[in-house]
């Protein structure tokens, strides 16, 4: 399948959701070549930042309900269209930071408050701690990745595994009802948004999603759950002083609303809402979630172009 498709695919989303927006090829030199952002809004600038295996088009319905900023989503490297990186459990973090720092050079950003969805959280944590003056705030939609012990589901962890990688691609191939069942999985019901499942079908048949996706999620997890040189400690979390707030689906199988809680205890300035929904709670509930992120993002955003 071509770009074309994918990018026909993400506009049919964001037409449904009746968001105006423009897709931005930029250069990040030294790590993965093109990088693709979406830009929408007008006002402060508030940078999205969604998690592997996913791309950055399905925050459409989110957007829709954030006025008054202008919103930078960003696909990851070897995910959507941006072009690929060697992924390791080792680099991760450095390639994670430096990645998203390259970013907001090129966007010319400063400090800005993040979004972040699962793995997004994750890198968006390790800014906070690594390069704290480029963010004011992080709002986290899902359980981030690793955090306190938390991990992925249990097929997810398997399919790290590369011959039953190739078993299951080879015996359930990209097509519209894979990508409900992937869906449904997660605790999300695509059939119930069909541009956003056609979006998801478009990019796993993208040259080279598969490959890429492997790879990431060989970095971040294992079967035995997450590796040990990624995970998201307390003491890690005691360390961002930034405010936070954790938006965690109610049937999230990345982790429970519990370790929401546990990590907001030790944080210096952090709230958790439980919200319908599972690892993506804005598909299904996309006006609930508006109304818990945009006074935060409200409270968070200032004078942070340059």
């Amino acid at each position: 399948m071509s770009e074309r498709e994918f990018l026909d695919a993400q506009q049919r989303v964001f037409d449904r959701y009746g968001v105006d927006f423009e897709s931005r090829l930029i250069d990040v030199s030294g790590i993965v070549g093109p990088v693709h952002v979406i830009v929408t809004g007008e006002g402060p600038p508030v940078l999205m930042v969604i998690g592997g295996g996913i791309v950055a088009g399905t925050w459409a319905p989110l957007m829709a309900e954030l006025g008054g900023y202008t919103l930078y989503a960003v696909d990851l490297p070897g995910q959507g269209l941006t072009g690929r990186t060697a992924y390791s459990s080792n680099n991760l973090r450095r390639t994670a930071v430096a990645f998203l720092e390259q970013v907001m050079d090129r966007l010319e950003l400063t400090t800005v408050p993040f979004v972040g969805q699962s793995l997004g959280g994750m890198w968006s944590t390790w800014m906070a701690l690594d390069r704290p003056e480029r963010v004011s705030a992080i709002s986290y939609l899902a359980c981030p990745a690793a955090i306190l012990g938390t991990s992925a589901p249990f097929p997810l962890r398997l399919a790290t595994i590369p011959w039953i990688h190739r078993v299951i691609n080879r015996l359930d191939p990209p097509s519209t009802k894979q990508v409900e069942r992937l869906g449904k999985m997660v605790g999300e019901n695509l059939s119930d948004s069909p541009e956003l499942r056609d979006l998801m079908l478009e990019y796993e048949r993208l040259p080279g999603s598969n490959t890429s996706l492997l790879q990431l999620h060989r970095a971040v997890i294992r079967l035995r759950g997450a590796q040990p040189s990624v995970e998201i400690t307390e003491r890690q979390l005691m360390g961002v002083e930034k405010p936070v707030q954790f938006i965690w689906g109610e049937k999230d199988p990345f982790g429970p609303p519990s370790a929401g809680h546990r990590a907001a205890a030790v944080m210096p300035d952090a709230q958790v809402h439980v919200v319908a929904g599972g690892h993506a709670p804005w598909f299904g509930h996309p006006r609930r979630v508006g109304e818990i992120v945009n006074p935060f993002l409200s409270r968070h955003t200032m004078g942070t172009l340059r």
